[in-house]
């Protein structure tokens, strides 16, 4: 935030331009290092992340420390994950021989593949290439967090905040916002940067939802894709196609398997996971953005051809009707709409994962 916007990332050695930051370091744009130079931003960002005194901060990205410090002065202990060796060693500079430097802990790492410790509230700056995972990895952590206060590219952070009927609602809206209250902070502008990134960003504030719904998030996240797929058609067209209807009675004959065999599998983690969007879906335009959903559908059922029964089929769209699902649309659906469905679906033996 302050510091890197590829903090966490992965950073690979380049050949391209790069721009001497303020401490003589140099940031490199074709590894999405862009400092926030705005000292009212950081100021803002520091503000609306309600800390306390005794609050242990965990910074993502802290680059060469501008809100990290100030970040030590409102809480009681700040861990920063950083992967830039040259912004670790900045950093240990900057609180070495002050009252800060017992109170900072760096993990020098991709925040990605470390454990993360214990703490009350997250800042970070997210690249976008790690957004959504990044934003799953935070939401499954345990014991839970406050709350997040977290600047993405623009557009990804619009979808997250999108609310049904909107353009931009999409699968990751639904699933991050079931697992999280979502706002929109403030927008700031790329000329905030140096060097300038080629598109805005925004501050967003994510608090989980604690205790988190009592689903299995495999099975929500697999009704989710499958609704997304194309979002703007009914319900009726998109679980009346041959593809869909055989994988969901596969799924079906399998859980009577397990059922029959007493056997109950939790994937409530595995869901977590999986509830991450891939970068080319977090950055479509909104009209079709789960179209690569509809297409592992076909891959999934392509070793395993064979047309679902009339009796499954029949099933399946009376669950519809009687629910009043039939012509109802994922882009216009709330998440109370989305329980009920997967709460129907699971009565009638039905499940998605």
């Amino acid at each position: 935030m302050s510091g890197l916007r590829a903090a966490g990332g992965v950073v690979k050695r380049s050949a391209k331009k790069a721009s001497k930051g303020f401490s003589g370091i140099e940031f490199h744009k074709s590894k999405g290092q862009h400092i926030l130079k705005n000292p009212l931003v950081v100021q803002s960002i520091v503000e609306k992340s309600g800390l306390k005194s005794t609050d242990v901060v965990l910074e993502i990205g802290p680059g060469t420390g501008n809100l990290t410090m100030k970040l030590l002065e409102q809480a009681k202990k700040v861990v920063a994950v950083e992967l830039d060796p040259r912004m670790v060693l900045e950093l240990q500079r900057r609180v070495q021989g002050t009252s800060y430097e017992n109170h900072l802990q760096i993990i020098h790492g991709d925040v990605m593949k470390v454990d993360l410790p214990y703490f009350d509230v997250c800042v970070a700056n997210i690249p976008y290439q790690i957004s959504s995972p990044l934003t799953f990895k935070l939401l499954s952590h345990r014991p839970s967090f406050r709350a997040a206060i977290i600047m993405y590219q623009h557009e990804f952070a619009m979808r997250l905040v999108a609310k049904p009927g909107d353009t931009l609602y999409s699968r990751l809206a639904v699933n991050t916002q079931l697992l999280s209250r979502v706002n929109h902070l403030l927008k700031v502008g790329k000329n905030n940067f140096r060097p300038p990134p080629k598109v805005d960003s925004s501050v967003v504030r994510i608090e989980p939802r604690n205790p988190p719904p009592p689903i299995n998030f495999l099975e929500w996240d697999g009704l989710v894709r499958i609704c997304f797929g194309r979002k703007n058609k009914t319900l009726s067209a998109i679980f009346r196609q041959s593809t869909t209807l055989g994988l969901m009675e596969q799924n079906y004959k399998l859980g009577l398997a397990l059922q029959s065999g007493g056997t109950f599998v939790n994937g409530n983690q595995q869901g977590l996971s999986s509830m991450a969007i891939d970068q080319d879906e977090e950055m479509g335009d909104g009209s079709d953005d789960e179209d690569m959903m509809d297409a592992s559908i076909k891959t999934s059922t392509k070793k395993k051809k064979g047309k679902a029964s009339e009796e499954f089929k029949n099933k399946v769209m009376k669950i519809l009707e009687n629910g009043n699902y039939a012509e109802m649309r994922a882009s216009k659906m709330s998440q109370d709409d989305f329980l009920q469905l997967l709460a129907d679906f699971n009565q009638a033996g039905i499940h998605f994962a």
